[in-house]
């Protein structure tokens, strides 16, 4: 090997330490940044020795579509578990203390002490003021319904705003790495920034990708609605400031496509809009028929008949079609919130709390009392055993049928306490998941301390050697130079 030789080779090796060091070091310094793929550095022989030809990034596509599709399942358990958690605290309390359930075995306890002392005005007065407190339950229940449904409206629109900026950065960086593949530059942080946005995009929305020349990518959604494509595509939602019962809320759509809500407290939904849509538009509606017919079941349990037992009207519940019945085991949507104690027997509004036990209502040929008995309680014992009396409840509120009054009402704690059970169950196994997956992707492609230190070390002595190297070419140099002399 000539001298010339051993010093280009020298130099060959300082210049590679160097770029490899470089290398080394930016991995060090971004092991915290869960964005950031590893860099290494890739060698091609030359006539000179070697050179480095290519740094390249690691990458696992098939670790890194799992960890998108575990981000957008995780998201969506999170949004359902985190909003079955708020609706059981806006409508039935802590502990289920504010919930029909409770105020109606308050009313039933009342009506119970009520008729063991007829003669008790007071008692009277206790048992509607139990039954103010009832129809609180149940308009309060109604509208936290529905004004949570206006809040997750809201927060569905920033969030569609936010998927539509980071569908447009997504363009500006797809642009980058294509520019870059054909100029053969180093497209390793914009391929870092675009994998950073899928896992951001996937949070709101399930997303598939397909790979296309010079690195372009496609992305769509699991439905096969296109989310870019060259382009960001739009993401369109119009929100209402207000909701009734009987509204139906607006479509998220993706390209023009309608988002479809998922099913199941263990959601079906991927991604957090999907997960709202379902809070939205299935589980909140569903509540509220539930509150509905419990109103109307109320209605029915307390109505008065006539002295010969017939034309039942409305008694200690009314509401804006009394005094006639709401049609037995028909969903009246809203009712909840326009159910009211009736003003004949409510001593706020002027009425008498004496005509609960009496009767009389709805006029001298409704009363049952017709001896005027100050012990008279017949009415409210045949009330009382209302309550536990099988009725018909609509099947469409999600509860079989028939059930008694206080058994629907039970069951409808039932029926939300086994949503939030199945969605905490499903949130944890979900997020573990998700976790598990982004470890196995860091663990591929991320940063490990030990590895790059324990290189940095071997770039150090191989750096020292190729010094050593260029050293001794140049004392053999100066040697030569010397006997030429």
């Amino acid at each position: 090997m000539s001298l010339t030789s051993a010093l280009s080779i020298a130099q060959s090796a300082l210049f590679n330490t160097s770029r490899q060091t470089s290398v080394v070091s930016r991995n060090i310094s971004d092991a915290s940044n869960p964005d950031y793929a590893r860099r290494t550095s890739i060698y091609s022989s030359t006539n000179g020795g070697a050179r480095i030809s290519e740094i390249r990034r690691a990458t696992n596509e098939a670790l890194f579509r799992q960890n998108l599709t575990a981000l957008s399942g995780w998201q969506a358990q999170a949004s359902m578990s985190g909003g079955l958690d708020t609706l059981q605290l806006r409508v039935n309390g802590p502990d289920n203390a504010t919930s029909p359930a409770a105020k109606l075995g308050v009313l039933q306890e009342a009506l119970q002490t009520f008729a063991a002392t007829p003669s008790n005005v007071t008692l009277g007065e206790n048992a509607v003021e139990a039954a103010r407190g009832l129809v609180r339950s149940l308009n309060n229940g109604t509208q936290a319904i529905q004004s949570y449904r206006a809040e997750l409206d809201a927060e569905i629109k920033v969030s569609v705003d936010d998927l539509n900026r980071l569908l447009a950065e997504f363009e500006t960086v797809n642009k980058e790495v294509v520019k870059g593949t054909r100029a053969g530059s180093d497209i390793s942080d914009a391929m870092d920034a675009r994998d950073s946005l899928l896992k951001k995009i996937s949070q709101y929305v399930p997303v598939s990708t397909v790979n296309r020349p010079d690195n372009d990518m496609m992305v769509l959604t699991a439905d096969g609605a296109t989310l870019f494509e060259t382009i960001a595509r739009p993401v369109t939602f119009t929100a209402n400031t207000t909701y009734t019962a009987a509204m139906t809320g607006n479509a998220i759509y993706v390209d023009g496509v309608p988002l479809a809500a998922g099913t199941g407290g263990n959601t079906t939904a991927m991604g957090s809009l999907a997960a709202k849509l379902q809070m939205r538009d299935v589980v909140a509606p569903q509540m509220q028929r539930q509150l509905d017919e419990t109103a109307r079941g109320l209605i029915e349990a307390f109505a008065e008949t006539d002295s010969s037992g017939a034309n039942p009207l409305a008694g200690l519940f009314t509401w804006p079609g009394g005094p006639a019945l709401p049609t037995s085991g028909t969903l009246v949507e809203g009712l909840a919130g326009r159910i009211t104690v009736n003003a004949a027997v409510d001593s706020e509004k002027g009425g008498d709390p004496k005509l609960l036990r009496d009767g009389g209502i709805n006029g001298a040929a409704y009363v049952k009392n017709t001896s005027g008995a100050a012990s008279y309680s017949s009415t409210l014992i045949a009330y009382t055993q209302k309550l536990d009396e099988p009725i018909a409840f609509d099947p469409a509120a999600g509860i079989a049928s028939p059930r008694s009054l206080t058994g629907y009402t039970a069951d409808s704690i039932g029926w939300l306490e086994a949503l939030r059970q199945d969605a905490a169950r499903g949130a944890e196994a979900k997020e573990a998941l998700s976790v598990r997956t982004a470890t196995a992707l860091s663990n591929e492609i991320g940063v490990n301390m030990d590895e790059e230190m324990a290189l940095l070390l071997e770039l150090e002595h191989s750096y020292e050697a190729s010094a050593r190297l260029m050293s001794v070419v140049d004392e053999m140099l100066a040697t030569l130079m010397s006997i030429a002399r």
